[in-house]
């Protein structure tokens, strides 16, 4: 029942990806191109989003029919090959396929979060602990530059009052300054909208909140990442190397959320409630790391994320990234607490036969409780979950996830020192750039008061 109910939710998050998502980003896309009437535009859409349809099409039969366990027969016919390939799928009822293609959508969001939410982690709390600059204070800075520019402009239109052309030189001159004052005078509508907003003047009033909110965040952090480093200290040093995928059944280092998940499911629903509480940190750290950084494809910046004034498609990547990096988080809390993900509450079925042993011995004869302690005896282990079988199914993802927590700790580290470097941010970051309109700022007193 469980795994059912877990191929039916990843069945969903395929849907999404695949179909839902693509089909109303490209129709959004046609939308803005085209103002023509609808049927055209869902065709359109429709078009386009087939190349995503088959991109899954594909994952799924790549995990369907590479088996991962094919007996060698020499004298095995192609038939018979093919013919295995199918027995092999429809025993496994598509439970490989799918795991393949998830775990292929594991590692895109491994990279997310490696990009959003790693440096997330560091630089929201430092955010909310360093605070932001006086909107009084830049807008008093902001006067004065777009003084010092009237000016300047004012000394190179003066070199043409006796009708003498401008160089080339001072043309452009010309053209850099206003572009840059058009900026700070959009600058300045910001910050007067802000300096009389309620929410400035009540996210002064929190200011103490933000700050222990900040400590607090910092500290969760810290402790996920001393977590995750002991991991995977761990499986560098117990596993069985690269091509097991660094798995390793157990632990011999210890770390704090693998000792407290443990515990915390003796009393329920403790532990669902941290599990709750982990993914919704990973949800806000990732948000805060793509408000900071933008969304990007490699070097090319595609969309910017800003109060009321993301585009429909910017929003649309949005709910993608973070579905990709709730769906990494399933392996990476396996790496923050893999006893709780492997066994949860089950003990060591030895001894469990030997307790079974002791107050059972009326009820079974003595030859069954042998070959049932025996059995327990040369199996020496619990039983694993459901969801580790299911993301552990193919060595080279689990390989690839374990160097991605170690790059994962070090842009946290990485970000860490940056941030700490880091002053104040504006009050206004993000808001204003170069790149922007005037007509950007229509909707700006409605969205501030």
């Amino acid at each position: 029942t469980l795994l059912n109910f877990l191929l039916a939710l990843y069945s969903i998050i395929l849907f999404c990806v695949f179909l839902w998502i693509p089909f109303v980003y490209f129709y959004y896309e046609e939308k803005e191109d085209d103002d023509g009437n609808t049927c055209s535009q869902v065709k359109t859409a429709l078009k386009y989003t087939l190349g995503f349809i088959t991109i899954c099409v594909v994952l799924l039969l790549i995990g369907a029919f590479v088996p991962l366990d094919i007996p060698n027969k020499k004298n095995s016919t192609e038939w018979e090959k093919v013919k295995l390939l199918f027995e092999e799928f429809g025993s496994s009822h598509g439970l490989t396929a799918l795991s393949f293609s998830i775990s292929s959508l594991t590692v895109i969001g491994m990279l997310a979060a490696i990009t959003y939410t790693a440096y997330g982690m560091s630089a929201l709390p430092l955010n909310l602990i360093k605070g932001t600059t006086s909107a009084a204070y830049e807008r008093l800075e902001n006067t004065e530059d777009i003084e010092e520019v009237e000016q300047h402009l004012l000394r190179i239109k003066t070199k043409c009052r006796d009708g003498r052309p401008l160089s080339l030189r001072d043309r452009r001159a010309v053209q850099q300054l206003e572009d840059r004052l058009r900026t700070l005078r959009r600058r300045e509508r910001h910050l007067e909208s802000i300096e009389k907003s309620w929410w400035t003047k009540f996210c002064e009033a929190i200011r103490p909140l933000k700050i222990v909110w900040g400590v607090f965040f910092i500290i969760v952090a810290l402790l996920f990442t001393v977590s995750l480093f002991l991991s995977n200290l761990d499986k560098a040093l117990h596993s069985a190397g690269f091509d097991s995928g660094f798995i390793i059944l157990g632990t011999n280092l210890t770390n704090p959320l693998n000792m407290l998940l443990p515990v915390l499911q003796t009393v329920f629903p403790l532990d669902y409630i941290l599990i709750t509480t982990i993914v919704m940190y990973f949800i806000f750290t990732s948000m805060a790391g793509i408000r900071n950084m933008g969304i990007w494809f490699f070097w090319i910046r595609l969309y910017k994320i800003r109060r009321g004034k993301t585009r429909p498609q910017a929003l649309l990547f949005l709910c993608m990234i973070l579905l990709l990096i709730v769906l990494h988080t399933s392996y990476m809390i396996y790496s923050l607490a893999p006893q709780y993900v492997m066994y949860g509450s089950q003990k060591y079925l030895v001894q469990a036969c030997i307790n079974w042993l002791i107050f059972s011995k009326l009820r079974y004869s003595s030859k069954k409780l042998l070959k049932i302690i025996l059995f327990a005896f040369l199996l020496d282990q619990c039983i694993v979950t459901r969801t580790y079988l299911f993301l552990h199914k193919f060595w080279f993802f689990s390989a690839a996830y374990y160097f991605g927590n170690w790059a994962f700790i070090a842009v946290f580290l990485i970000g860490l020192v940056v941030s700490c470097c880091k002053g104040k941010k504006s009050v206004i970051e993000g808001e204003v750039d170069d790149d922007d309109s005037d007509m950007s700022d229509d909707e700006l007193s409605v969205y501030y008061h």
